[in-house]
């Protein structure tokens, strides 16, 4: 039971920034939801194909919280708890670092500031990190193949994303800025020489 109340917990917190920074942004005309918004082949294949998945995968959490399946041990549980807690914090500070900046994919319609302060100097993508750490939570502590397989599919769809949409975007909207910035912070977490 401990654990279903972390993770209801957890999840509340998680979609409930998404969505309130979701209606905070319509309330000033910004359009949030850019995904699969004004593109074409495999990009919009593959936001489409994102979104998607990441309703799916709610649905998944829910399921085996209230089904409460697993594998694993207290402790192990725990672990993933304390993962997805990781993950609830990079998702919430990256989306409070962008403020208006934040997008759910990209918009070449829209300018937007390019953000590389805060949690930025450390992961070029914390809110894919984010929800990267919280879905590898949930399946620690509530394992089942559904869910697993539903969450890496997510997981995988995000990075392409990150690689084949939003990277070329940036690229292309920000030239040499994005281009120094690529080379100094690593795509998930680190920093280079």
């Amino acid at each position: 039971m401990v654990f279903q109340i972390i993770a209801i917990l957890i999840l509340t917190a998680f979609y409930g920034c998404y969505f309130i920074k979701m209606i905070g942004q319509r309330h000033k005309g910004i359009k949030t939801d850019q995904l699969g918004k004004g593109k074409a082949g495999v990009a919009k294949y593959i936001e489409i194909t994102m979104k998607i998945a990441t309703c799916i995968v709610p649905v998944a959490e829910i399921v085996s919280i209230v089904m409460d399946t697993t594998i694993f041990s207290v402790p192990v549980r725990g672990i993933g708890a304390c993962i997805a807690i990781m993950g609830l914090g990079a998702f919430i500070i990256s989306v409070l670092t962008m403020r208006d900046s934040w997008r759910a994919g990209v918009s070449s319609t829209e300018k937007t500031e390019f953000v590389t302060r805060g949690i930025y100097q450390i992961s070029r993508n914390p809110a894919f990190m984010g929800f990267d750490l919280v879905y590898i939570g949930m399946i620690v502590m509530f394992f089942n193949w559904p869910l697993f397989i539903v969450s890496v599919f997510a997981m995988v769809m995000f990075h392409l994303q990150i690689r084949y949409v939003e990277e070329r975007f940036l690229c292309e909207a920000f030239g040499t800025e994005y281009l120094h910035y690529q080379k100094k912070v690593c795509r998930y977490v680190g920093r280079r020489r």
